[in-house]
């Protein structure tokens, strides 16, 4: 399980970025944790990467 800002790094967007791609319905799912902690989950994060690979027509 990654942390927000780990997401963040490896994607290189800003955390501004990330809420309202989001907010528009997409991005990779987040969990949250009891703590109120934000988490993704690597195959997630993964399969949401490798669906933005396939080309825009």
């Amino acid at each position: 399980m990654l942390k927000l800002d780990q997401v963040l790094a490896e994607l290189g967007m800003s955390r501004a970025a990330f809420y309202r791609m989001r907010a528009r319905g997409k991005g990779p799912r987040l969990l949250k944790l009891p703590n109120g902690h934000l988490r993704v989950r690597r195959s997630d994060l993964d399969a949401w990467v490798s669906q933005l690979d396939t080309p825009a027509y």
